[in-house]
């Protein structure tokens, strides 16, 4: 078997999905392996536009069975909301959708235990509300983390609930302090009697995926792997503590679909032509500079404003160093520049390519945000170009600025790029090698 996984290497929202669903007709199988309902994908095909966040991207392709593994945390109503979704979009993934038995659920107290979290400025990270976070910490914590396969059996249900729900309020009357306003409390029968009537409509879809995808192996099926959430993101490896609650680098395949990392034998990496970021943290290439600059112009045509929540994301030059450390950490074999096309108007283009810490050079990045905060950019300006990319199929088609421009990445990461993206539709594609 031949695997291959689709990674981010920024703070994510690099359009994956499009790479996804470019070469999604090359395999059987699609997995996503980390993270929850707060890793929005658009992908545009045939003129209808989808807006997943917790599906695989794998789902649009007829032939391709998609699977959400063990290392996800589901929302049963987002869930059942994406699958209504695409029925109405004439998707019908009754046959070709699989959710493991063992990936974790996310109930109502979770957003709840968020949200007094995220209240204030004291340790407030920027988080999506999705109740991804808090549904980690149980899930790691052992004692009141809920699996899918447990929805299916009622009894088992109830009383996991009555022990968790009430610990759960108690908790969250704590949290408040009596300085948030709104507390909700919840009820241990009326959820379960909620997410039981879910577990009916999810019934279909719930397997052992770990046997599933090791049969796939088995009869020499090919899997495509698809991360969530963006490198610089991962729990151990991004920019703590302004990351996701999960390993979204390759690393996390392993544990999050119980297949074994031999079996990828090719990692693509996907950037953006220019970098952004959603939430708190450190951005040492951010352009915080008002509505009508570069920052604000980047955000507006690359419509940089988050899938699931909404937000506008901040918006920033390319920093090769940060790109360079993610590809390295995740074995990137080669790399795409998507929206290219949202450059095209600039008189001229910047790239991070080394940084000043109180007066000295620094040419490798660190992940911890502390010292990030401390890091200025160093830029190289390359010249821009005018003309309108859009309908450029092949690299002779950009102009000469654009093309020393996606040259100078590959140098500066030190790997070939692979595909040039210069528009949302799968058309419009630049295919460099493979």
């Amino acid at each position: 078997m031949s695997g291959t996984c689709v990674v981010g290497l920024q703070w994510g929202d690099e359009a994956k999905g499009k790479i996804v669903d470019l070469i999604g007709d090359q395999f059987d199988y699609v997995v996503r392996y980390n993270g929850g309902a707060n890793a929005g994908h658009t992908v545009v095909a045939n003129g209808k536009t989808f807006k997943l966040s917790l599906l695989p991207t794998g789902v649009i392709r007829p032939n391709v069975r998609s699977v959400i593994g063990n290392g996800v945390v589901v929302y049963p109503p987002r869930f059942l909301e994406e699958v209504d979704q695409l029925a109405k979009g004439g998707i019908d993934v009754s046959r070709s959708l699989v959710l493991s038995d063992h990936a974790h659920v996310i109930f109502p107290y979770h957003m709840e235990e968020e949200r007094l979290a995220e209240s204030g400025t004291d340790g407030k990270i920027g988080t999506t509300g999705r109740g991804i976070g808090p549904c980690y910490q149980d899930k790691v914590g052992r004692r009141f983390g809920v699996r899918v396969g447990e929805l299916l059996h009622a009894d088992n249900l109830r009383e996991r609930l009555a022990q968790i729900v009430p610990f759960k309020n108690r908790l969250m009357v704590a949290f408040a302090n009596g300085r948030i306003a709104g507390l909700k409390s919840f009820e241990p029968a009326a959820i379960a009697d909620e997410y039981l009537g879910y577990a009916a409509r999810i019934r279909p879809y719930v397997t052992d995926t770990v046997r599933v995808l090791h049969d796939a192996i088995a009869a020499g099926k090919r899997v495509l792997f698809e991360a969530a959430q963006g490198s610089l993101l991962d729990i151990d490896h991004g920019t703590y503590p302004y990351v996701t609650s999960s390993s979204s680098l390759p690393s996390g395949i392993w544990s999050g679909s119980g297949l074994p990392a031999k079996h990828v034998k090719r990692t693509i990496g996907v950037i953006k032509a220019y970098t952004s970021r959603v939430g708190r943290g450190p951005f040492p290439t951010e352009l915080d500079d008002g509505p009508d600059g570069i920052g604000e112009r980047i955000r507006r045509i690359g419509r940089e404003y988050g899938t699931v929540t909404g937000r506008p994301r901040r918006t920033g030059w390319l920093d090769s160093l940060a790109v360079r450390y993610t590809a390295a950490l995740a074995g990137a074999d080669e790399i795409t520049v998507m929206l290219l096309d949202v450059l095209s108007g600039l008189p001229e283009i910047k790239i991070c390519t080394s940084y000043n810490v109180d007066g000295e050079p620094r040419t490798f990045f660190p992940s911890d945000a502390y010292q990030l905060e401390q890091c200025k950019p160093v830029y190289e300006t390359l010249g821009g170009w005018t003309e309108d990319i859009t309908t450029a199929r092949k690299l002779t088609d950009l102009p000469a600025a654009a093309r020393r421009y996606i040259d100078r990445i590959g140098e500066l990461i030190g790997l070939p790029v692979s595909v040039v993206s210069v528009g949302p539709d799968r058309e419009q594609t630049i295919r460099v090698k493979g």
